[in-house]
């Protein structure tokens, strides 16, 4: 049974984890590292945040370079009451907008190192490929 389950794994891709509090990312970062991604997204209002995580966070170039480089962090602002978050994390997203994104901006995605310091950032949807986003994820 255990020699299944491995073998099940290994045909259906682990999808990355996107951690949901900073704190958590910043100390596995820490351990592992590695940059840290944030991406401040509005997942059922935003049209361009929708296409961002599409045809980019979901691509297999990003999913490959992130795997073994980056801790993942997802900062949502649903607005459908259907996709609404508890309490705790909109509080959690809350304050690190107030941190790192004080104006606003959806789509924003930013490259901090393991103590918070911005090292790159992206306001609104980066006009490229998946490729050239990694490329540029790796310059830094």
């Amino acid at each position: 049974m255990k020699t299944l389950l491995i073998t099940l794994l290994g045909f259906f891709p682990v999808s990355l984890i996107w951690h949901t509090s900073f704190k958590e990312a910043q100390q596995e970062a820490q351990t592992s590292h590695k940059q840290i991604l944030i991406n401040f997204s509005g997942s059922d209002w935003c049209g361009p945040c929708i296409r961002l995580r599409k045809e980019i966070l979901g691509s297999d170039a990003f999913e490959s370079y992130a795997k073994d480089h980056l801790v993942l962090v997802q900062a949502d602002f649903p607005r459908q009451k259907k996709n609404q978050l508890s309490a705790a994390q909109v509080k959690l997203n809350e304050a690190l907008a107030e941190q790192y994104n004080p104006d606003g901006k959806f789509p924003y995605t930013l490259l901090v190192d393991e103590k918070g310091k911005i090292l790159k950032s992206w306001d609104g949807y980066p006009n490229e490929s998946p490729e050239k986003f990694v490329q540029d994820l790796n310059t830094n």
